[in-house]
């Protein structure tokens, strides 16, 4: 006879293999988001000033450690602060020739955006015939991203919106970026959507509130990333 003990004791068990079943089963995807520049746009500084200044000096401004501070320059402009106020500190530490050059390179800035990264534009269309909210979170400047769409217009018919840092004057890797985009693109779960960058601490800084987040290599790449976490691609 089967006595109320082990009646309980079977029950309990079944209770915590149901409990281990629901914690272990992974959160499905619906939503992924990109970023932009070296993501989904081929960027190269030097493109935009190439042939108009001197090689050397292309070089020296497009270098890692660039001694006229142009990606600083940019950075702030990323973070919301506009070109009209910038300038007078170009001036101030780099002089009126550097000036009139950053002022020229951001003016043309479509210049700098060179292709649609291969592959990206085909994953992003398989993603949303599947059926997956497609987003874009970049820091880029509100007075220079317009040019993205104007060149690249197919990008803004494949994503269903963008949020950008010098529009909202938050920016990656700060967490309350990521959150502030989930919450325009109603994701509800950060578990449910998975990002891509190609700066590390900006990986690190979607996965801080809950992102599946990966570090760009290539469309190819990314796919299989994607695929890894179930997605139907």
């Amino acid at each position: 006879m089967t006595t109320l003990a082990t009646q309980t004791a079977g029950q309990q068990a079944a209770e915590h293999t149901a409990r281990t079943d629901t914690e272990h089963t992974p959160t499905v995807i619906s939503d992924i988001v990109f970023d932009f520049c070296g993501v989904l746009i081929d960027w190269q500084c030097a493109a935009a000033l190439r042939g108009r200044y001197p090689d050397s000096l292309v070089d020296r401004i497009c270098a890692p450690d660039d001694p006229y501070g142009f990606f600083d320059y940019e950075d702030r402009m990323d973070h919301g602060e506009a070109l009209a106020d910038i300038l007078p500190d170009v001036k101030r530490d780099h002089g009126d020739a550097i000036a009139d050059i950053f002022a020229d390179y951001i003016a043309r800035y479509d210049d700098s955006l060179t292709r649609v990264i291969p592959g990206m534009e085909g994953l992003l269309a398989d993603l949303k015939a599947a059926g997956y909210g497609v987003w874009g979170l970049t820091n880029w400047s509100y007075e220079t991203f317009h040019f993205a769409f104007d060149k690249f217009p197919q990008l803004a018919e494949l994503l269903d919106g963008t949020v950008v840092s010098g529009v909202e004057k938050q920016f990656k890797p700060n967490a309350g970026f990521y959150r502030l985009a989930l919450g325009r693109f109603g994701i509800a779960d950060p578990a449910s959507s998975v990002f891509f960058d190609d700066t590390p601490r900006n990986v690190e800084g979607a996965k801080s509130i809950g992102m599946h987040a990966f570090l760009f290599d290539d469309a190819t790449h990314t796919r299989r990333e994607l695929q890894s976490l179930g997605v139907r691609i």
